[in-house]
């Protein structure tokens, strides 16, 4: 496995590396201090922590460009404002880290960043398919969900409810994003109801039973329902 440091700041990056030389010695530890040297570097990156605010190219442009070029890397941000982080949802970001690093909490997202690039790992190994994530702040917690775990969103003076298969959280955000990110398997039935169509169990002109739960459907939308609903199953056979 290797991690790359990239921040501006040479006492963060040594402190970084620190922590991971005691998390697990064996791990290849890379670092850079601008957007530029880590572009040019042609090496698999399985982790990455970036700095957001830096000289030349900031982190969110660099965060772009890689994730072109590798979908799986792991983007954790270190920065000194938290309010950067809610950029963070177009570029995939795993979590983030807030200055001055605290300890603790870099070992927690560590060990979550390492866990999760083992299991992409033998899932890819495997011919398994990858799990999509997205990161939400929900309950003043940043916490990155399984999109696929979504049976459907609801919102409401813009807060949305993401019913999950085993859970319900709620995050200030827009519709229309949430459907851009969670891709042509979700059909927005209603101007307040994006659904997973994996969970529809049956539906006519007027409501889309998903699991067991009613969800009223447009009547300008039923169209383009059905019509989604047949590529999805073509889709899915």
């Amino acid at each position: 496995m290797r991690i790359a440091i990239c921040d501006d700041e040479k006492a963060v990056r040594e402190y970084i590396k620190d922590k991971i030389n005691i998390f697990d010695n064996s791990i290849d530890v890379v670092c850079f201090e601008n957007g530029e040297d880590i572009i040019a570097y042609n090496q698999t990156i399985d982790i990455l922590f970036l700095g957001i605010q830096m000289p030349g190219m900031n982190g969110m442009d660099i965060a772009r460009k890689l994730r072109k070029e590798n979908e799986e890397l792991i983007l954790i941000f270190v920065t000194a404002l938290e309010e950067y982080v809610f950029k963070a949802f177009d570029v995939g970001a795993f979590n983030y880290l807030l200055k001055p690093l605290d300890k603790v909490k870099l070992l927690e997202v560590l060990n979550k960043a390492v866990k999760h690039a083992d299991e992409t790992g033998k899932k890819q190994s495997t011919g398994s398919k990858k799990e999509r994530t997205m990161l939400i702040r929900a309950n003043g917690m940043h916490t990155n969900i399984v999109i696929d775990d979504i049976v459907y969103a609801e919102v409401f003076n813009r807060k949305i409810t993401l019913h999950m298969m085993n859970d319900e959280l709620e995050y200030y955000g827009k519709m229309s994003d949430l459907s851009d990110v969670a891709g042509k398997d979700f059909f927005r039935t209603h101007r307040a109801y994006l659904i997973n169509m994996n969970y529809v169990k049956s539906y006519d002109s007027t409501v889309v039973y998903v699991n067991d739960t009613a969800i009223p459907i447009a009547k300008a939308k039923y169209g383009d329902f059905v019509k989604a609903f047949l590529k999805f199953n073509v889709r899915r056979e």
